[in-house]
């Protein structure tokens, strides 16, 4: 059996992050009531968005750098270990469905591969080298961003995924939950959002999980905006793979356009489903591939074509 090295200078570094600091007001948490709990984690859980809040500038500064390169052809890529890892899966892999995305458009690398979405691989998240192989096998060009994520802000697959990424020219942005972290140093974009001692101690799937689900759902979402993938508020981009989002598909034409159910019905089976093309085909009074062309020319912005097919 052998042992784990002791290492003093790693126990040094926790204790001086917020995020692993011990509150001795929760000692005996253990012993209080459920609803007592409850309500502690909730109004902990309150605190994160006015934490998210405070950086909402360079939030959208990022967001406005990653949303000119994904249009010139370039993705998105979220690289973390752990929880930051997982969080940053779980946004690739919901962009397909909700924005039609391109397969490979928007990537989540968690150190240790897909073993570690469900468990522990021992060591993948304080090795540099594993991010900087996981980015090579993406091939990474000038349009990529890669968004490095850290509670602590000192893992090493997420500092050494910023760093090779910049290295190659590519956009970097570092997503911590401690001020001062080698990760935001690292990136283009460092974007701290200080959350605080977790309600259990050092367990940053909590409060500091929760902001950056919170930054990641922003960067995704308003980049997606920002490339036309919505109208107004409507997801107008969403692919139609299961018979709920069929139904959504329905509905959103309906709500883009005021058309009856048989006109809906009529112009999504002209554009093979297409929402956009068939909200397009409704508004402007054209057939599907004509549609599909005023969409091409405009850069999948619907408004663009809509003016272009108004004239």
């Amino acid at each position: 059996m052998t042992s784990t090295p002791h290492r003093p200078e790693l126990r040094s570094q926790l204790e001086t992050l917020a995020t692993e600091a011990f509150r001795p007001e929760l000692a005996e948490i253990d012993q209080w009531a459920t609803l007592d709990i409850a309500r502690a984690m909730n109004g902990e859980d309150v605190t994160v968005a006015a934490a998210v809040a405070e950086r909402l500038p360079e939030i959208a500064a990022a967001v406005d750098a990653v949303a000119a390169r994904m249009a010139r052809g370039g993705r998105l890529v979220h690289a973390g270990a752990g929880t930051a890892g997982r969080l940053g899966v779980l946004d690739a892999s919901e962009c397909p469905p909700t924005f039609n995305t391109a397969p490979g458009q928007v990537v989540g690398l968690i150190a240790g591969g897909p073993e570690a979405m469900v468990t522990s691989v021992e060591g993948a998240e304080d090795s540099a080298e594993l991010a900087r192989a996981d980015l090579d096998a993406l091939t990474l060009t000038p349009d990529d961003t890669v968004v490095g994520v850290s509670a602590s802000g000192r893992t090493p697959y997420a500092i050494g995924a910023v760093e090779h990424a910049r290295a190659l020219g590519a956009l970097t942005v570092g997503l911590a939950c401690n001020r001062g972290s080698a990760l935001a140093a690292a990136a283009e974009h460092g974007i701290e959002v200080v959350t605080g001692p977790e309600l259990i101690t050092g367990s940053t799937r909590l409060k500091a999980g929760t902001a950056q689900k919170l930054v990641l759902n922003m960067l995704s979402t308003i980049t997606m905006i920002r490339l036309g993938k919505t109208y107004g508020n409507l997801m107008v981009d969403v692919r139609a793979s299961n018979e709920k989002l069929r139904a959504r598909s329905r509905r959103i034409v309906a709500l883009a356009t005021g058309a009856d159910d048989d006109d809906i019905e009529h112009a999504l089976t002209a554009t093979d489903g297409e929402v956009k093309h068939a909200i397009l085909a409704l508004l402007a009074d054209v057939d599907g591939p004509t549609a599909a062309r005023l969409l091409e020319d405009s850069g999948g912005h619907l408004r663009a074509a809509l003016a272009a097919a108004r004239g």
